[in-house]
């Protein structure tokens, strides 16, 4: 690796595994001291040390003022200031929309939506009073385009994308916020929705034009250029990697 977040401090939520995982590994062989997190502590320690001596864990959750707070309060009192914060916490929601619960609702909004901010405006506070950062958001090709059956997750992550836009505008010119929008990516979250007879890989590959879902450590490169100097005229964009799934047209009817 090239070194292009060497001590840099990165904070990155939801990161015990799937692509938040394949995101603080990416990061940690480029140099960047990594806090994990995970609302379990033995999951969030256990990523960690398999990051090595520099990474630490930090429990919270995210979902809540308290627990951002707490993760932003911890990254601070380890390493003293905050450079990158990668707002990857999420949960996916597949449900017709006439069998939407209030409280499905309220729980998909709570961690892929108000987690963003309140760990963004948390992590802000300090970027700013050291001089700037980065912040890279995860946001979804389902927030790009629509998917029947996914209300919740795709209003959350294109709520994701406006928010990139809007804070970028914000915080400029110390704080540069961008987003990365993932494209069907084998993490556990979508091999249980597979198991639950709710995703067809057949029907994804076939009209993904690469032909293949992603693995998560394909996800990673593109939040390393986000995060680093080589991006640093780069801010309020949401950058999809997809295997060309938003260049093919509107959603195909599986």
């Amino acid at each position: 690796m090239s070194g292009r977040l060497a001590e840099k401090v990165a904070v990155i939520s939801g990161s015990s595994r799937g692509i938040g995982l394949a995101v603080a590994q990416a990061f940690s062989a480029e140099g960047a001291l990594v806090v994990v997190n995970s609302r379990r502590r033995e999951a969030a320690e256990e990523a960690a040390r398999g990051l090595g001596d520099k990474a630490i864990g930090i429990a919270a959750d995210v979902a809540t003022e308290a627990g951002a707070a707490a993760l932003i309060a911890g990254a601070l009192e380890v390493h003293g200031r905050i450079d990158v914060l990668v707002n990857n916490a999420g949960m996916s929601m597949a449900r017709d929309t006439l069998e939407l619960t209030a409280q499905e609702w309220q729980s998909v909004l709570d961690l892929n939506l108000t987690s963003v901010f309140l760990c963004s405006q948390a992590a802000a506070r300090a970027m700013k009073q050291a001089g700037g950062g980065a912040i890279v958001n995860t946001a979804s090709i389902q927030g790009l385009t629509p998917f029947p059956r996914r209300l919740a997750y795709g209003t959350t992550k294109a709520g994701v994308v406006m928010m990139t836009q809007i804070l970028a505008a914000e915080w400029a010119p110390e704080i540069r916020v961008n987003a990365v929008a993932p494209g069907y990516t084998r993490t556990e979250m979508v091999e249980d929705l597979r198991r639950q007879g709710k995703l067809d890989y057949d029907s994804i590959t076939s009209r993904t034009p690469l032909r293949r879902l992603a693995e998560p450590d394909e996800m990673a490169p593109a939040y390393v250029y986000l995060a680093s100097d080589d991006s640093r005229f780069v801010t309020g964009q949401t950058i999809a990697v997809d295997g060309g799934w938003t260049s093919f047209g509107a959603y195909a009817g599986f």
